[in-house]
């Protein structure tokens, strides 16, 4: 990976599961993420139906993660930022990764900001946003409702 000026972020591009991906770590802040994976969709002219964005989600308990294909920005001004950066198009996967909630709305701000999640909350978090192989490649094939299922099935051992 290396730092792009021109998009805002550090650009990355590898092959997972044999498929050739880029991957994008926006600088910007993230109400502002748009501003660069915009950038980096018009200049790579990628599908908006081929991205995948991940963030936190303080409607998921830390420790749970979900996929979500389209909708809206449900209050999330990086989310938001990305609908405009799009052009207005929504219909683009997301890797939900759940943070928790503070509890009280006026904290949120500095929950959000907060320099360190506690380790073992981090560790939670990281877990569960794991994607398998198979996970990957019905994803980097598009199969996205296959993905979805797979990742939010609990799996017998």
């Amino acid at each position: 990976m290396r730092h792009e000026t021109r998009f805002q972020g550090f650009l990355g591009r590898g092959f997972i599961v044999e498929h050739d991906v880029r991957i994008l770590i926006p600088t910007t802040y993230m109400n502002r993420s748009g501003n660069s994976v915009g950038s980096v969709v018009r200049y790579f002219k990628i599908p908006t139906e081929r991205v995948l964005v991940a963030y936190d989600e303080v409607a998921f308990p830390v420790g749970t993660s979900k996929l979500k294909l389209g909708g809206g920005h449900n209050g999330h001004n990086g989310i938001a930022s990305l609908f405009e950066g799009f052009g207005g198009e929504r219909e683009f996967a997301r890797l939900r990764i759940g943070v928790g909630h503070p509890g009280d709305g006026a904290e949120m701000h500095h929950y959000l900001t907060r320099t360190n999640m506690p380790n073992e909350e981090r560790e939670m978090a990281e877990t569960s946003s794991e994607l398998s192989d198979e996970i990957l490649q019905c994803m980097l094939m598009g199969n996205w409702q296959r993905a979805m299922w797979l990742l939010h099935t609990p799996q017998s051992s």
